[in-house]
């Protein structure tokens, strides 16, 4: 129990960052637009805009839940919130695809790069949808749990870091490079708070590195932008 209490500072902190960056990523677009003029979103992209902030809304309620005690209370969310994650890959995969769609049948001079972005993103899907499952099965076990939970928040940074003020990640090396940084970074708190590297944060953040690294090369190849552009077009 001291364990799990020492931990939740670090829990809240990082789900805090993650909430502050997805509010500068999208305040001028989504959040705020009103206040900047921005171009009117379309109905699915509004609701693609609630379900993703429901999404990390859930998540610092669930993190604050824990630090309160309100143990309870967080398994009641928790059901919720699985049911949520469904939503969240769902609408995930419908707007990538629907993104890729429109530049390829528009022959658009970014398609390619659109084609190899939905390839990406559809990785990352899975890689959310794998995690959020191993957290609910492992649900029992909370310091399996919240770190799998953690490494939710990982696959979402790809979508949040290019669209934060300054375009300092606007290549895919780039991005991929600062989500590894932030991964490494949570991971090395983590390890050196507990002098041991947890099974969780082992085994999730080698799948997460190998997986997005095969990916990131995969999709740049000839074959998968044919592929994905014929089956779109």
């Amino acid at each position: 129990m001291r364990k799990e209490a020492a931990d939740r500072p670090f829990f809240v902190i990082a789900a805090s960052l993650f909430v502050l960056l997805v509010f500068l990523a999208f305040a001028q677009r989504y959040y705020l637009g009103w206040l900047f003029r921005s171009p009117h979103l379309s109905l699915f992209l509004q609701v693609h805009g609630a379900i993703m902030s429901g999404w990390v809304l859930m998540f610092i309620m669930q993190t604050g839940l824990v630090e309160t005690g309100h143990m309870r209370m967080h398994r009641k969310l928790g059901t919720v919130g699985a049911g949520w994650a469904v939503l969240v890959v769902t609408i995930g995969t419908m707007a990538t695809l629907h993104a890729s769609i429109r530049e390829v049948r528009a022959h658009t001079d970014i398609a390619p790069l659109q084609v190899t972005i939905t390839g990406l993103e559809l990785v990352e899907m899975l890689l959310f949808a794998g995690f959020v499952t191993s957290a609910v099965w492992l649900r029992r076990r909370g310091d399996y749990h919240k770190r799998l939970m953690l490494l939710t928040l990982v696959c979402m940074l790809p979508s949040v870091l290019p669209r934060l003020p300054l375009g300092l990640f606007q290549s895919l090396l780039s991005i991929l490079l600062a989500v590894y940084g932030a991964l490494v970074l949570c991971v090395g708190i983590d390890t050196l708070r507990h002098r041991r590297l947890h099974p969780a944060f082992a085994i999730g953040g080698a799948i997460f590195v190998l997986v997005m690294q095969a990916a990131f090369f995969a999709m740049q190849t000839p074959a998968w932008r044919d592929f994905l552009t014929r089956l779109l077009g």
